[in-house]
């Protein structure tokens, strides 16, 4: 491991350590900022893992970021689907319509990017000059 994976494994098992120590002596840590907090770590190490994949493994990659794209799908449509139920609200309706059409268009992108990369690792013909 190197020494930014090292910090960050260790501010990740610090980090909640310290808010529940300051949450003993009387301050009180708002969810939002663990909310916040798990947001930027997942920032840096989605940076750090797409920059130290190797240029030939980048289709997987794009395959397995696809698979993610389609949980989100389902989740969306979950979203949009069930009925205003114990208090949801028309505009929670209307942000899941748009995680669906944006993950939809996600998907296709990473499908055409993927065909795109794949055609590159095939043979041409000699005959097409």
């Amino acid at each position: 491991m190197n020494g930014k994976a090292i910090a960050l494994a260790a501010a990740m098992v610090l980090l909640p350590s310290m808010a529940s120590a300051s949450e003993g002596i009387g301050g009180s840590v708002d969810p939002s900022i663990y909310r916040l907090m798990v947001f930027v770590m997942a920032i840096f190490v989605g940076y750090y893992v797409v920059w130290s994949v190797t240029p030939a493994l980048h289709t997987p990659l794009m395959s397995v970021t696809n698979a993610i794209s389609s949980v989100i799908v389902v989740g969306a449509l979950l979203a949009v689907g069930l009925e205003l139920v114990a208090g949801g609200t028309t505009l929670a309706r209307f942000f899941g319509f748009l995680a669906l059409v944006l993950a939809s268009i996600n998907i296709f992108g990473g499908f055409l990017v993927t065909s795109r990369m794949l055609a590159m690792y095939k043979k041409k013909d000699k005959a097409r000059k």
